[in-house]
Order: C-alpha cells, then structure tokens, then sequence
C-alpha cells in the first residue's frame, strides 16, 4: 500500500525521463519535476520515503531521490523544521539497515551519492543534533561488509567536506571544520581507529577492496589525528605485513607515506621514519632489484622519497635551531638512505626513478650547504651523476617521428633530470664538469660505432652545462679558467670530429642545438665557422630528411647568423646562393611539399636580410642584393594578386590569399635585419622597399579573401613606418582609402594603431593627411558601432569594446601629439560629438581601461583649449560636462574602487579636476562651491575640504583625498 501512496505522489511520466535512453521530452520534465522537488518545502519528504521503504529498484531514480535530499541538506537545512531533520536522520539510517539485508550492494555510484548525503548530514548536525553519528552507524553495521562499505565511503566524503586542504573553504567553513576535528579528537576518533584495525584484520584475506579503502581513510586522516593511535606496533606490524600482500600492498605503501608525511617534532620524525625503515629493511623491501612489480616499486619510491625528504626537513630545522647533535644523527639516518636512493633513481622503469628525485634534489641542497663532504658525500654525488646521465638516454621504443603520451611523459622526465643536473652543478661544479668531459670524450671518440642514444645523451650533456654553470650573456668561454677550457675543448671536438653527419633526428637536433647555445665560441675559435655553415646548409640540417630537424635548424640558423654576422662576411654571396630555393615562395597549386614550411622561411629570410644589411659589400651590392632577395616575392604576388580575383572556389582563393599573405611577410621580414647603425637609407635600399609597397597595396582593392589581404598588407605598413622614415608617407593615403572602405569593427581596429603609429612618429609632417582623415575614420567608427548586435553574442561585443577603446587611444594619440589643431578644425558640431563620445566614454561605459583614456583625454583638451585664451565656447563645455563626469562617473555603482584598474581612472579624473583648477582658476572654485557641489547635495564644508586639497601642489594628496571623498559619498 505504501508503494501505492508514494507513487500517487510521485510523478511517475517525469521519472521515465531519468533513463539516459530517455527522449528530450521526458528528460526536460524530469528536470523540470527535480527543480520543483528542490524548491518544495516538503514535497522532497516523497523521495526520503522512496528511499526508506526501498521502493524502487531503478538505480537512476534512487540516485535521483539522493540527490533531492542533497540538495535539501546542503541548501535548505536550517530551514527544515526538526521533524523533517529528523526524518532525514530516520531515512538514512533504515536505508543503511536495507544495506545490510541485500545480498548485492548497491552499484558504486550510489553508494557514493548516499556516502556523501551522509557526510553532509553529519557537517550540518554533529555538533548540535546527532553527536551520536559515529556510534549509531558503527553500532548498526558492526563488520557487516555492505555497511563497512558505506561507512568507509562516508568517512571519505567526510574528509572531502571538512579536511581536504585542496577545496577553498570560507572563514565561517574554516572555523566549524575546526571545530567539528576537535569534537571528533575528544569524542570518537579512538573508536575510529579501532574500528579501522578490526576491518583491516577481518577483510585483508576475505575482502581486500574493503581493505583497501579503510587503508585509504587512514591515510587521509592520520594528518589531523593523534599519531600515536597509528604509528604503534600493532598497527605498523599490520602494515608491513599487508606490504607482502599483493591486492593490499600499493595501498598499505600510501598509507605509510600519509604517516610519514605528519608533521611533527624534528628529532621524533627521525625516530619514526628510523624504525620504519628498520622493519622494512628487516622484511627484505629494501632489495630492490628483487622486486619484479613495477608498480609497487612506484608507489615504494614515493614511499622512501616522502622518508629522505621528511629527514631532510628535520635535518633543516635541528641545523637553523643549532641542535648541532641531533642534527648530526638526523644526516646520518639521510646518509644511510642514499644507497636506497641510487638504486631507485637508476632503475630502469622511469616512473620509479621519477618518485625519488625530490629526495635526491633535498639532499643534494643539504650537502650543498655543508662547510665540507667527506669523501663518502663525494661518492654520492658522483654515483648522483652517473645514474642521472644514464636516465637521460633515450630507450629504443622512443618514436621522434611521432611523439605521443609515453615520449611526453620522458620529456617531462627529462626536467626533472636537467633539475638535479643544475643542482648537481651548484655543489659541486669541478666534479659536474670532469664527469661529463670524461662521458662526452669517450662517445665522441667512437661516435661511428655508438647507438643514437649514447651520443645525443653525450651532445645533451655538454648543452645541459650551458645552463648548469651559468655565465653572463653566455660568456663560457671568458672568466674561470678551468670551466673556459674544458667547454672550449669539448666545443671544439663536436665541432671537428664529425659527429655532425650522424644519421638520427635527435643527435642532428642536439648538435645545432648546442652549436647555438655555445655561439660564443665562435668568435673565440673562428675558424670552425665555415665547417658549422656547412653543416647548416646542407643534408644534416636544412635539408634533413627529418622535418622536424629542418624546421629548428631554420631557427637555428637564423640566430646563429644575427649572432655571428661579423665572422661571415667571406661567405656571404655564398650562402644566398645556396639559401636560394629555400626562400621561394611555395605556389599554392604545387602538390609537392616545400622543404620548409612558410613559418620556417620567415627566419631564413630575416637571416637573408641580416647577411645582407651587415655584411661589408659596398652600398650599391647591398641594394643588388636586398632586390634580388625581393624581386621573386614581388613577381610572385603580382601574378598570384592577378588570378585571386578570376577564382570562384573558396578553398583555392583562401590558398592564394595565404601564399599572398605570405610574400608580404617575407618581406616584412627581411626589414628586421635593420637597426639605428644600419638603416634602410645607409644601406640604399629605400627603393626596393617603396616597390614592395607599390607591388603589395594594391591588394587592399581585391574584393575577395579581404580580411588576410588587409591584415598582412598592414603588417608591412607598420614595419615600413619604423623603417623607411617620411619616404612611407606618399603611400599612406591611398592605403588607408581602402581600408576604411566597408569595413567591420575588427578592421577598424586594427587599422587605428596604423593611424596612431603615423601621428605619433611623424606629427606635423602628417597634419594635412591627418586633416583629410580624420573625419572619415571617425564617422566610420560610428557608423560601425552604431549597427545592431544580436543581444548574446559575445565576440560581436568583445569586437565592440575593443573597437572602442581603439578610438579612444587614437584620440589620445592626437591630443597627446600636438595634434588637436587637426580635431580643432573640424568644425563646431563635428567637435562637439566627439567631445560628447569621450564623456560618454568616461561617465556611461562600465570599462575601466577606457574610462581611463577617456579622463587622460579630457585632461589634456583641458590644458590646450581651456582657459581665457583657448577654444570659444570650451569653457562652458568644460563646467557643463567635464566637470559633472569627473563626479558622476565614481559615483557609478559600476565604478568599483577596490579595483586597481578603477584605482587608476579615479587618480586621471582627480587629474582632470586639478588640471581645470589650473587653467580657469578661482572662478573654478566658486563654480564648485556655489553651483555645482551644492547641486549633490555636498555640505558647505566638505566643498571647501575639496578645493582646499585642489589648491596643493602635492599630487598625491589629491588622488588619496579623491578616493576618500568617493569611498564615503557611496556609503
């Protein structure tokens, strides 16, 4: 009958939607009936009833019955009267009950959803109505192993609610959290413990994954509760003899890692972690090459590294507080671990070794600080070294071709590796040096003969030094005289033994890789020079086999040349010759993959122009050279800008308009070979780059694919500003009739720091340009923002603020600029909507960044058009305006004042309001006191408070006083 009343109740359609094989029309109303049963004060008591009386058999709606209780619970429970918090405790316990008559538990995901519903519960009660949870439920499941299940699951999620140092908690949280540790430390945590002891010993044989869990609770709360309940013989000989166990053993090494990881008293760590290693030396765990399961070993790893390291931190602490005896016994219980340690760091399953670096960093540091190493320390350092030079090496199943998740997880390995290295290095340098001298000479001397991985492990490690030993803007070869010598040595034989030819991908990249990274040698040893060019120029770099070789040696070679330049001034002609087919531009209907991708060329073509610009050829072969570098690129854009049109296809006309982009760039890119010493006029090659501009503007009228055209044209644009000076300027115009000619806000965006960059640079010189412009660019502005968006589309509005701040940052520009003649000339009404955009800009837009452009603005028209003698007519704009969006814009509930960026807009508008002082002066004052002040309702004397502080010289009081004055108008 009971199934009968409930199911009246329940809506039985909305429950058919819990199937995840429901329809969208039963899913929608059974989310539909889930928010009414969470807002009804009382209709969830239906699913606790479901819930007691095990009414159903559907696992989705029993999930769903907990999770409206949930909701009740975590949301609603100080509004529940006591009867329904009585019934929630009534449900959870005869559901508990039901648990231990079912011959099968519940699946996993309930189990944890009713785990957690309890936790809940007991967070909200245990301090006021159930004190008696524990008891009630450990006295309700005693070993029954459905309810050991549960309760386990409970005190997991309970540690998850009131522990976990992971989840961010509120001060009020943090406080009962608190609270309820020390209840439980005063009330039940013994009684806990006991009753993890008993399930540990029943269920190790019968049941291991309740074993299991129980081990895992006690590793969760052994970090808050007494130790001494854990760390006991009874307990710890329980441990170790589950360590022997196999479904038991990983857990049982967590555990002990949880223990040892307590923080507590330095000089009982040691004693705790020394009798603990004893048992596990005396159980034969310390014989490590016996062991073939990997991932116990893992998890021992961890366990002998949370060990090293918790003996490291009491060795620190005895050390700083002078406890010069115990700190003694302490390095010696480190010492006796390090054997330990080298077994596991050199063993040859990575995840193993990996667990123990952070053990061998700490004790490296701990020696690292030592007055002097005795020669056992010395013997650990180096076995440190020859265990992290074999880990480094590359095993045979490494696949360079086609890296996936097993080579990335070697990569991030390899840190750890490079860590220890440079920490090797810092304790001791000469032993680093001699060690890897001592590998790197013997591999290069057989190189022919030695497997791939032995010789790049041998490059790496002289590439690893550079950053190991490190040295001012790379100067190793200058200063300590021993170091100098023995990298020049080893540069030396990298460079001349050959090695270079070796056929693998890893050892190719690591010797370019070195090459550069020791760069500096170079200008010591010149005459290798040529040999390493070579190298670079032919099969064993750019034209590897490997693309992924001559993809790096692209950018390799483009730093080794900027760095080098001046050694290579015999070889310049000759290296363009043989760069020559690297640098054309690949046609977008060839079939045939280039050898370097289209971002490789753009550093070949930056080192093209960086050999070009700095070499010694007379001024009249530099041109030659820049045109015939640039020739191929304008040729090639002018026949591909010729068929962009004629194409109907979008694919190919988005392929063209990449190899477009592309030759624009390319040559954009040889202008970075420019600097103050070598400019585009001292080197005669103004002319060839006002042909690329006259090749490449037209692109900006190609009705298609308008959007990369623009974008990379614009690019050049800005490159030629910075290089060809005023010789820019006749192709500024036309260039930017175009782009103004339909355009999207993204479009103007973009092309408003080309405006900026030009007013900026060339100020009077571009007035008349200006002039012409100016009201164009602006009206476009306008007529872009003034177009309707669609309410939810986020990008169109990202667009917009940007769009917006850009015009604000342009009319910053031309204020800033002493350009405001040309914004003066725009006539009256003109003038007086952009003045009416910038208050709009300060006052109405809840956009800090803009807000603060907008004041910046208003302060410098202030300073050029305000006063007796300035603009007509602004004077009065200022009181009607300016000044009331100094006032009104803080006074924005959207002007948040904990906010830095809104800090800084404030301090500009108190910027804006001493500025006016300055030019209208005391009859400012009177207007603030007499009219304007008085109108918010400002008392008399906190008015003349304000223009007392207007009148300091002293900036800084202003902006404090502003703030305050804000802060207290919005209390």
């Amino acid at each position: 009958m009971a199934c009968q009343s409930v199911s009246a109740v329940m809506d039985e359609q909305a429950l058919l939607g819990l199937n995840p094989n429901a329809d969208a029309p039963y899913r929608q109303r059974a989310m539909a009936y889930f928010e009414q049963l969470k807002q009804s004060p009382d209709a969830w008591e239906v699913c606790a009833e479901a819930l007691a009386q095990g009414l159903y058999s559907d696992d989705h709606i029993k999930f769903f019955c907990f999770q409206v209780l949930e909701h009740q619970i975590k949301f609603r429970h100080a509004a529940l009267s006591a009867a329904q918090q009585q019934l929630v405790r009534e449900t959870l316990m005869k559901w508990l009950q039901c648990q231990l008559m079912n011959a099968h538990p519940e699946k996993a995901f309930i189990r944890n959803k009713a785990a957690q519903v309890f936790a809940l519960t007991f967070v909200c009660e245990y301090l006021t109505l159930w004190p008696k949870f524990f008891f009630d439920i450990l006295s309700m499941v005693g070993l029954n192993p459905n309810g050991v299940d549960v309760y386990l699951r409970t005190l997991m999620a309970i540690d998850g609610e009131v522990v976990d140092r992971d989840i961010l908690h509120s001060a009020e949280d943090t406080r009962r959290n608190t609270l309820i540790k020390d209840t439980m430390r005063e009330q039940c945590i013994p009684s806990l413990v006991e009753s993890w002891f008993q399930i540990l010993q029943t269920y190790q044989r019968s049941h291991p994954e309740l074993t299991c869990q129980c081990l895992e609770v006690v590793g969760a709360y052994v970090s808050w509760i007494d130790l001494n309940l854990i760390a006991n013989d009874r307990f710890v000989h329980l441990l170790l003899a589950q360590m022997s166990v196999e479904e038991l053993r990983e857990e049982a090494c967590d555990c002990l890692f949880e223990i040892v990881n307590k923080g507590m008293d330095p000089v009982d760590k040691t004693k705790l972690v020394e009798s603990l290693c004893q048992a596990l030396h005396a159980a034969g765990f310390f014989s490590v090459e016996r062991e073939e399961d990997v991932d116990f070993l893992a998890k021992f790893s961890r366990l002998v590294n949370g060990m090293g390291q918790s003996l490291v931190l009491s060795w620190t602490k005895l050390a700083k507080a002078g406890s010069a005896k115990e700190a003694g016994a302490t390095l010696q219980a480190l010492e006796t671990k390090v054997p330990l340690l080298l077994q596991l760091l050199v063993h040859e399953d990575d995840d193993i070794s990996a667990n123990i670096v952070g053990f061998c960093y700490d004790y490296l540091h701990v020696l690292k600080q030592l007055p002097q190493l005795t020669e056992t320390q010395k013997s650990s350092i180096e076995a440190i070294m020859l265990a992290v030079i074999k880990k480094l090496t590359y095993d045979d199943e490494y696949n360079f071709e086609n890296e996936g998740e097993d080579e990335a997880m070697f990569v991030e390995y390899r840190k750890q590796l490079k860590m220890l290295l440079d920490r090797l290095a810092q304790v001791s340098p000469e032993l680093l040096l001699e060690a890897v001298l001592r590998v790197f000479s013997s591999t290069m001397q057989n190189w022919q003969t030695a497997p791939f991985m032995e010789v790049e492990v041998a490059i790496r490690l002289l590439f690893m030094l550079g950053e190991a030993l490190p040295a001012s803007h790379g100067a190793h070869f200058s200063g300590d005289a021993m170091k100098a010598s023995t990298l020049q040595e080893m540069m030396r034989t990298l460079v001349s033994c050959g090695v270079s030819s070796y056929q693998h991908s890893s050892v190719s990249l690591e010797f370019f890789e070195t090459v550069v990274r020791y760069d500096k040698f170079f200008m010591v040893e010149p005459q290798h020079v040529p040999g390493v060019l070579m190298a670079f120029l032919d099969h064993r770099g750019l034209r590897n086999n490997s693309p992924k070789v001559r993809s790096r040696v692209a950018y390799l070679f483009s730093r080794f040349i900027k760095t080098l330049h001046k050694h290579m001034n015999a070889f310049v002609e000759d290296i363009l010759t043989r760069i020559q087919d690297l640098l054309a531009l690949a046609p977008p209907e060839n079939g045939f993959a280039p050898l370097l991708t289209s971002d490789d060329q753009l550093f070949m073509f930056e080192a093209a122009g960086v050999l070009i610009v700095n070499g010694e050829s007379p001024v009249e072969r530099k041109q030659a050279l820049m045109r015939s570098l640039l020739t191929p690129l304008m040729d090639a854009f002018q026949l591909l800008l010729a068929k962009l049109p004629r194409e109907t296809d979008e694919e190919r006309q988005a392929a063209l308009a990449d190899a477009l982009s592309h030759a624009v760039g390319f040559a954009s890119r040889t202008s970075k070979a420019f600097s103050n010493k070598q400019t585009v006029k001292q080197c005669g090659c103004t002319e060839v780059y006002r042909d690329c501009l006259r090749c490449f503007l037209p692109a900006l009228g190609c009705p298609v694919q308008r959007g990369a055209l623009r974008g990379s044209v614009r690019s050049f644009l800005h490159r030629m500003i910075i290089c060809l000076e005023e010789e820019v300027l006749p192709f500024v115009p036309a260039a930017s009739e175009h782009m103004l000619k339909d355009c999207e806000a993204k479009d103007l965006q973009e092309f408003i720091p080309l405006i900026s960059q030009i007013t900026a640079k060339f100020k009077r010189q571009v007035a008349p340009f200006l002039q012409q412009i100016f009201m164009p660019l602006v009206l476009a502005i306008f007529e872009v923002m003034a177009r309707p968006a669609e309410e939810n589309d986020q990008t169109a509005a990202l667009e917009r603020q940007m769009l917006r701040r850009s015009y604000f940052s342009f009319i910053q520009t031309m204020t800033g600029s002493g350009m405001n003649e040309v914004m003066a000339n725009q006539g009256a009404e003109n003038i007086e909507r952009i003045l009416f955009t910038i208050i709009q800009g300060a006052v109405d837009l809840p956009d800090p960044v803009a807000q603060k452009t907008c004041f910046i603005i208003l302060s410098k028209l202030v300073e050029l058009w305000g006063g007796k003698d300035g603009l007509p007519g602004f004077s009065d704009f200022t009181y009607k305006h300016i000044v009331p969006a100094c006032f009104l814009a803080p006074l924005k509930p959207t002007f948040d004042l904990s906010d830095a960026q809104t800090v800084l807009t404030l301090s500009e508008c108190a910027l804006t309001l001493k500025t006016i002082y300055l030019k209208q002066g005391a009859e400012f004052l009177h207007f603030l006191q007499t009219e304007y002040l008085p109108s918010l309702q400002v008392t008399p004397q906190i008015a003349q408070e304000l223009c007392q502080v207007l009148q300091q010289p002293d900036l800084k009081v202003l902006k404090n006083y502003i703030k305050a004055f804000f802060q207290r108008a919005r209390l």
